[in-house]
């Protein structure tokens, strides 16, 4: 009899979930991602929520990279254009990389950085005004806008990298949800959470939380240059989006700050600690599963490694290769060695390349790292890599190249976990030195143990943590109660300045009162004496 009650509660138990997922099943998405590496985060969000049963739409352009049309997990609308955007062309960052080389090896050359940044500004300004076309396409088709509307969508999930999306959603009247690490003016805490720059790191100022005066003056003047840059390149594109689209009194960077839950691609295991929000949600790592069998080719070639184990090298999606003359130190290096090595490369083959190096077009990066005989990550520092080797607690060689790469390898390497190479100064022998000191030196590699424990140890999976909250916001119709309203204020309102004018008013007012009083009265008093003698 004992075993009814028992019965009875498995048996509500299992229509409780039939009950919740069939709740959830009528959700729509309307997603706005980011091409190249961005969509991969993206993906994993959007394969999420259409196995939990949501309908998934996905704005992409024709010229996108990765996006494609076709997909099982999502229906696409495709806006056109008739070129793709910088972000969507892998030759844009390669010849970015050469140039980034050729400067730092020329770094008495001011002329020559000048001349960079002002190409740098103008390739910002024209990602983001091509992103604004994009913006104009669909706000100019009214026949899309109309079929939007009557999509009845339930939240727009979007990387705010490239804002548009953030528009249409104000427009349609929907709640976002941002998937996002980058905002129009950098990392995107400094948009919605205090960041105070004597000991949050501005990114690429490559300083740690614990800066010394200069640093914290180089810290502010990155600040300034990031502020200005967004406020006189980026913005002014958007700005007349808003003016040209929206009802008047909207204001763009109150629609940015006004996102319902920030998914922030952080960890603070890997991140230095800071002021949050609380509808900030924290997902750093979401990517990150144990890792599968590996094709029988790799797992060969691993097992072929011996006790000496194996090297792995990746250099992310976004760089086809380095420079042959550095190709050929990397690899004369690997072939000094006793470790193999399996290297993504599709470059040109180096001519130093050693018997125990393989050298591959793609690779399963999350499966080799996660296999036991891997001894060390040889990476570029991108964001995924760095949590996929803190997940499975691979120390990292870190061949940092463009962008934020140099704060991630640095925020490793001051936990103990990485060691890093300057590329313009790479030789074989330096790179010899740091492979041998991370395979041989055990702190690396029990320093990285250490923060892979602390990763894991959370309640639930990061990807379980983002599906949650964007079907949170789709069940309340937002998540207003988690956001302040503080991004309403004008700036001076919020740092309160005026509060401070009217204070030391008032100061000088009583201050101004007090000396005339104790004026008049030794006045009086002087006059007095003087009418007695």
């Amino acid at each position: 009899m004992e075993l009814l009650p028992a019965f009875t509660t498995v048996v509500l138990a299992v229509a409780l979930a039939f009950m919740n997922a069939a709740s959830v099943q009528a959700g729509k998405v309307l997603v706005f991602p980011v091409d190249g590496s961005h969509w991969l985060n993206m993906n994993l969000l959007v394969e999420g929520l259409h196995t939990r049963g949501h309908e998934v739409t996905v704005v992409r352009t024709s010229t996108s990279w990765y996006i494609k049309e076709q997909s099982p997990h999502y229906n696409s609308i495709t806006i056109p254009m008739s070129k793709a955007m910088n972000m969507e062309s892998q030759d844009f960052f390669v010849d970015l990389l050469g140039r980034m080389l050729v400067l730092q090896r020329e770094k008495d050359s001011m002329i020559s950085w000048v001349s960079f940044y002002r190409e740098m500004l103008t390739l910002l300004y024209s990602l983001h005004h091509q992103a604004c076309q994009v913006a104009v396409k669909i706000f100019e088709n009214k026949a899309l806008m109309q079929s939007l509307r009557d999509a009845q969508y339930d939240v727009v999930l979007m990387d705010p990298g490239l804002p548009i999306g953030v528009l249409v959603a104000h427009e349609l009247k929907l709640p976002t949800v941002f998937n996002v690490r980058w905002i129009t003016s950098g990392e995107g805490h400094f948009l919605v959470a205090p960041s105070p720059a004597s000991y949050v790191p501005v990114c690429g100022c490559a300083v740690t939380d614990n800066m010394a005066f200069m640093q914290r003056v180089k810290n502010m003047l990155f600040f300034l240059w990031n502020t200005a840059v967004d406020t006189l390149v980026v913005c002014p594109h958007y700005n007349r989006l808003v003016d040209k689209y929206l009802e008047p009194g909207t204001n763009f960077y109150q629609l940015l700050q006004g996102a319902h839950i920030w998914l922030m691609r952080v960890d603070f295991v890997f991140e230095f600690p800071r002021p949050t929000m609380p509808n900030i949600v924290y997902i750093g790592g979401f990517q990150c599963k144990p890792s599968k069998p590996l094709p029988a080719d790799l797992e060969d070639f691993v097992q072929s490694s011996g006790e000496h184990g194996v090297i792995l090298m990746s250099l992310g999606s976004l760089v086809k290769g380095l420079p042959i003359e550095i190709t050929n130190c990397i690899a004369s290096a690997f072939a000094q060695l006793p470790q193999k090595v399996i290297w993504r490369h599709a470059g040109e083959t180096p001519s130093t390349l050693g018997n125990n190096t393989m050298l591959v077009k793609w690779i399963p990066q999350n499966d080799l790292l996660g296999h036991p005989k891997v001894r060390a990550f040889v990476s570029h520092g991108g964001t995924n890599g760095i949590y996929e080797a803190i997940y499975h607690g691979v120390p990292i060689v870190g061949v940092p190249l463009l962008f934020d790469q140099f704060d991630n390898i640095l925020r490793m390497e001051v936990r103990g976990a990485a060691k890093v190479v300057d590329v313009t100064k790479l030789t074989s022998q330096n790179f010899v030195q740091v492979l041998q000191e991370v395979l041989h030196n055990t702190s690396y590699r029990d320093n990285m143990k250490r923060m892979s424990d602390l990763h894991r140890d959370r309640p639930m999976h990061p990807l379980d943590t983002a599906l949650f909250w964007t079907e949170f916001v789709m069940r309340n119709k937002g998540a207003a109660h988690l956001r302040t309203e503080s991004y309403k204020l004008p700036w001076y309102s919020y740092h309160s300045l005026d509060v401070v004018c009217l204070l030391l008013a008032v100061l000088s007012l009583l201050a101004t009162g007090t000396v005339m009083l104790i004026y008049c009265l030794c006045f009086k008093l002087c006059r007095r004496k003087d009418k007695q003698e």
